[in-house]
């Protein structure tokens, strides 16, 4: 009797744990969050469309290195930070902040109001920022004597200089 006590209870302890351990899995991937998809919130469409109505609105807006506004003229993070302030969102001022912020995500599930990121030689780092319109495009403010305009992905030089893509959520 005392051999199969210890029969059925090896046994039930060497069910028990997997089943558990089954059991655990299956219930963490029906939280929200340890799902693999995430459907944007329509509330977070609507404000990275509104980002991007006001970024189009400053096409033109002329060049200024350390700019944020219409009336001073943007820098390239100043014309991201402008333009997700207008449409309710908070983000910080410096590319390279903004870089660490966003989210990474790969150039073809990008969305209109996602960050663009680029690096020209200045030790790797981040050095440039745009903000995605869709279908290639996105748009930033250049360097001293340019205004704010559309730039393509694809062009070669964008294609060169290319670093990331990030979302901001």
């Amino acid at each position: 009797m005392p051999e199969q006590e210890n029969i059925n209870m090896l046994s039930s302890r060497f069910l028990t744990r997997p089943l558990l351990l089954l059991g655990l899995l299956l219930g963490l991937t029906a939280l929200p969050g340890c799902s693999t998809l995430r459907a944007p919130a329509p509330a977070d469409a609507a404000e990275k469309l509104m980002v991007v109505k006001t970024a189009r609105q400053l096409l033109g807006i002329p060049f200024r290195y350390g700019g944020s506004t219409p009336k001073s003229g943007f820098d390239c993070s100043g014309l991201v930070y402008y333009s997700y302030r207008q449409a309710g969102l908070s983000i910080p001022r410096t590319s390279k902040q903004q870089y660490h912020q966003a989210r990474p995500v790969s150039r073809r599930h990008l969305r209109p109001g996602d960050l663009i990121f680029f690096r020209h030689n200045y030790g790797g780092f981040v050095s440039h920022v745009g903000i995605y319109l869709g279908k290639g495009e996105f748009i930033h403010a250049p360097s001293s004597g340019k205004k704010v305009t559309i730039g393509h992905l694809n062009s070669p030089y964008w294609e060169r200089h290319f670093y990331s893509a990030g979302r901001i959520d």
